[in-house]
């Protein structure tokens, strides 16, 4: 039962970063894009790489950014609330 446990745990953690990574990789990658939209169309002014830098940078601090984590949280929360529900309840 501990070793089911554990390999449930390891490849549960392993699929979650994959996931995760690539939401990531995605999410960012839009971003991007957004930012260099809207410098072809409205801006045009100054260095294009480093607005979208900046913009990045905002990005990374963003509560859209942070909610990626929700990736790890809610499965986690899920699998504990079946497994307490089917044991204790």
């Amino acid at each position: 039962m501990v070793l089911a446990l554990a390999r449930l745990i390891i490849v549960g953690f392993i699929v979650l970063t994959v996931i995760y990574v690539s939401l990531s990789f995605y999410s960012r990658s839009v971003r991007r894009t957004k930012l260099r939209r809207k410098w072809d169309e409205d801006i045009r002014r100054g260095d294009r790489e480093a607005f979208v830098q900046r913009g990045l940078k905002i990005y990374d601090r963003s509560l859209r950014r942070k909610l990626l984590w929700g990736v790890y949280i809610v499965p986690v929360v899920g699998i504990a609330v079946v497994i307490y529900l089917v044991n204790f309840h």
